[in-house]
């Protein structure tokens, strides 16, 4: 049964009247609170609606953060371990032990490694990602890589070289041939025979080039001119 607070008079003190019946009090407090609140909100629309507008966008914002820290794992990472120098199935096996996703990026070939051994990986080894992210290898070839060899013919050695070099091939040695052109690229070899543009052939295999000497019209005219010199000397001795 609630009790009504009694009357006092104004000069009455009042705290002995909220200690006495402190439950009437909060309520009377409650109840006039509410009663400024929707004073507020009559005298005030415009605000009000303006602050409720606020307070629900904070409320939906702060959410939105929260689902997004649930969904992206924030606060947990895993560290990317070292993969250089183990197998493919070995980097394999590490990795998905350190939840962790690996992924084939690339194939090099490398006559001096193992074939199948990691030469590269990104990210980085001990850096902190997160949990199932994918790790890039690159790997050395199991087979060299295979090109088409462009038309080299009637082209400059420099240019040659440069143009092989571009498609990965290091290996290239050199001919001279007999030619009036010099340095001129007049054949392409490959184990001993004659390519044609066009060919596939590896990037580890030796090339040979044939160049041109250089043997210039003026030397040979001047062999010539002595050759014939020589003819009509010994034609003479043999008149006398």
């Amino acid at each position: 049964m609630q009790r009504d607070f009694p009357a006092c008079a104004d000069s009455e003190p009042l705290w002995p009247l909220i200690e006495k019946y402190p439950h009437h009090v909060e309520e009377k407090q409650n109840k006039s609170t509410v009663r400024s609140g929707i004073a507020f909100m009559k005298r005030h629309p415009i605000l009000y609606n303006f602050l409720l507008m606020i307070l629900v966008g904070c409320g939906v914002l702060w959410i939105a953060l929260l689902g997004l820290d649930i969904w992206t794992d924030h606060g947990e990472y895993e560290v990317v371990p070292d993969m250089k120098g183990l197998s493919y199935a070995q980097a394999v096996q590490a990795l998905e032990s350190a939840g962790l996703r690996p992924e084939l990026s690339d194939s090099i070939y490398d006559q001096h490694t193992a074939p199948g051994t990691v030469l590269e990986q990104s990210p980085r080894a001990r850096t902190k990602v997160k949990p199932h992210r994918t790790v890039y290898l690159t790997i050395t070839a199991f087979s060299p890589k295979m090109v088409s060899l462009p038309t080299l013919t009637d082209m400059s050695l420099r240019q040659a070289r440069t143009t092989l070099e571009g498609l990965g091939i290091r290996s290239i040695r050199e001919v001279t041939v007999p030619s009036e052109y010099k340095d001129l690229v007049l054949g392409v070899k490959f184990n001993g025979v004659t390519i044609q543009p066009g060919a596939r052939i590896p990037t580890s295999a030796t090339i040979t080039l044939e160049v041109g000497e250089g043997i210039s019209l003026e030397s040979d005219s001047i062999d010539a001119a002595e050759a014939l010199e020589s003819d009509m000397e010994a034609t003479t001795l043999n008149l006398e």
